[in-house]
Order: structure tokens, then C-alpha cells, then sequence
């Protein structure tokens, strides 16, 4: 069994490892959408939009509903959000750190030289 789940849990990262693909899910948050209307508002071809929703439909991550000739994909299960907004939560984390990393990086330093071997270091070369 927990073979099974690490299994699943892979198989439904990997189905997650497009940037399409998430921007995709991320619209279905707003209502249901077609392949056109997601190929006009990712400007991509309708083709490549059909190609990356075949991949989330046969992980069970989207589902269709037909009306006329039109399809319409929604998300099969609302906690996907959860789990992209947590993703976007863990990336503001990473860019807070990476931004606190940048300012210590660029901060003045207490003193304009550092003596190295007995010699003042200026910008990285020994003067």
C-alpha cells in the first residue's frame, strides 16, 4: 500500500511538470473551459492546449463535460488549489529568502577593506 501511494504521488507530480499544464489548472478555478478558450488565453494551438488537458484527463486531474460540440474541462477534485496555492506559498518563501540572501549579499560591509596575508583586499583583488 504505501508503495502504491509513493507510486500515485509520482505519477501525479510528473502530470504536474509542465508550466502549461499548471496555468491550465490554475484557469479552472474560474468556471469551466474549452480547448479554445484555454489555447486563446494562453496563446498556444489549440492542439498543444488538447495535448497537455489528454495528460491531466488520464491522471484524473481534469474532467469533461460535453454540451453540443463543445467540451468543457473542469477540475476534478477542488484540494488541487490547495495544493497550488501551497505551491505558490513555498515559492513567495523561496523568493523572501533569495531576497534576504541578495541584501546581506549587497549590504555595506562594516569595513571598506579587509586585510588579507597582510595586504588590504579593494574589490576582490589585493592591492
Amino acid at each position: 500500500m504505501r508503495q502504491q501511494l509513493s507510486n500515485f504521488k509520482a505519477e501525479f507530480f510528473k502530470a504536474l511538470a509542465h508550466p502549461l499544464r499548471i496555468s491550465i489548472l490554475d484557469a479552472l478555478r474560474e468556471g469551466e473551459l474549452t480547448v479554445n478558450e484555454i489555447s486563446q488565453r494562453f496563446a498556444v494551438e489549440p492542439a498543444n492546449a488538447s495535448q497537455q488537458l489528454a495528460v491531466l484527463r488520464n491522471r484524473n486531474m481534469v474532467m469533461t463535460r460535453k454540451d453540443g460540440a463543445n467540451v468543457y474541462y473542469s477540475v476534478s477534485d477542488k484540494s488541487m488549489f490547495k495544493l497550488l496555492d501551497a505551491a505558490k506559498e513555498i515559492f513567495s518563501h523561496h523568493l523572501i529568502g533569495v531576497r534576504s540572501m541578495l541584501e546581506e549579499i549587497h549590504a555595506p560591509s562594516a569595513s571598506v577593506g579587509v586585510r588579507v596575508a597582510g595586504r588590504k583586499r579593494v574589490g576582490g583583488s589585493r592591492a
